[in-house]
């Protein structure tokens, strides 16, 4: 018994991730295609205990194929998620191309499940954005318990959201400023080694960015449009793991022991919380793990019903490959592909 499943930008950073993870998940595929640009024809990737050679992503049939794990950008999503879900295979899409198109559903499993269902409009599923995902996982049993009303967040996040280039990029001028070598910025405008840069994404006419725009936007998507949210994305010299420091203001009274309780007791996060030194996430730990850490939580006095955290995840997995499966695993659960599967297990 399983499904078809296709993996587009199968090279990428989160291409790889998606296979490592539907094989470590155990997803139900009786097929898997590893499909990317025409450039990486025939190159050789990882599935399991497997290794699939890369089809060209311009001349593969989806007549057939059940479910397509979309991240190759944007652009390419604009292009070719229509016409893959044309052929009847369902699209989750990992690009922001889809994620505000009221057509089209924008889930994190823990957070709004029921949204997923939504899917046939279209059939395509947004995937938010990373920074995004493990937040709103945080913000959620808050929001239950007292209703938030204002966020304001910074965010740490590491090169690897970027894309491999990044991740190159910080560890050549690592090693370079060691030996003394000319410091040299393509992928990012100032040097990331041994700096921060408060930039990510595109500038907008109001000041901010494309980044902290899809924080805004897309928590008020998942979780509620009446939250006040504001956010300054800082980019960091981590290869893997965003952090986010969280500032919360509620509509109703809260402590920080009933928050520590309702975020012990929800799905997909960890409480590591020690008031102590070392007590607390930090990327390094949560790199190659799947919950959500949370970090330093606190009352903020300088408000009413103030509460402050520290949030860490994998960008990787909770951010962006991870959840992708998850909601492909909700799908399931929820009989989207009964007919599929019924046919094939008998």
């Amino acid at each position: 018994m399983g499904l078809r499943v296709a993996v587009v930008g199968a090279t990428g950073n989160v291409g790889r991730e998606l296979l490592a993870l539907l094989a470590e998940l155990n997803f139900p595929v009786s097929e898997v295609a590893a499909i990317a640009s025409r450039r990486s024809l025939g190159r050789e990737v990882s599935f399991g205990d497997k290794t699939l050679k890369c089809q060209a992503l311009d001349h593969f049939d989806f007549t057939g194929w059940d479910l397509c794990l979309m991240s190759a950008g944007g652009k390419t999503s604009k292009e070719w998620s229509p016409k893959i879900a044309g052929q009847g295979c369902l699209v989750i899409d990992n690009s922001s191309q889809w994620r505000m198109d009221p057509d089209v559903p924008l889930v994190v499993p823990e957070v709004n499940p029921d949204a997923a269902m939504g899917y046939k409009k279209k059939m395509i599923i947004a995937n938010p954005n990373c920074s995004t995902a493990q937040l709103v996982v945080a913000l959620k049993p808050l929001h239950d318990l007292a209703t938030i009303k204002r966020v304001v967040i910074a965010t740490y996040q590491s090169v690897s959201g970027t894309g491999k280039d990044a991740m190159d990029e910080l560890w050549t001028q690592t090693r370079g400023i060691f030996v003394n070598d000319p410091v040299k910025t393509e992928v990012y405008p100032k040097q990331i080694a041994f700096n921060v840069i408060p930039h990510g994404g595109d500038f907008l006419e109001d000041g901010y960015t494309s980044e902290e725009f899809k924080l805004v936007a897309e928590t008020k998507k998942m979780l509620d449009p009446a939250i006040k949210v504001t956010a300054t994305v800082v980019r960091v010299p981590v290869f893997v793991g965003h952090s986010e420091a969280v500032h919360i203001e509620f509509e109703k009274p809260i402590s920080d022991v009933e928050a520590r309780e309702a975020l012990e007791e929800a799905d997909g996060i960890v409480v590591l919380d020690r008031r102590e030194a070392g007590g607390y996430a930090t990327p390094v730990e949560c790199a190659g793990e799947f919950p959500v850490y949370v970090s330093r939580i606190r009352s903020d006095p300088t408000v009413d019903n103030g509460l402050a955290m520290w949030v860490v995840a994998d960008n990787l997995r909770k951010g962006a490959a991870l959840n992708a499966i998850q909601i492909a695993q909700l799908l399931v659960e929820r009989g989207a592909f009964e007919k599929r599967l019924t046919a094939v297990d008998a």
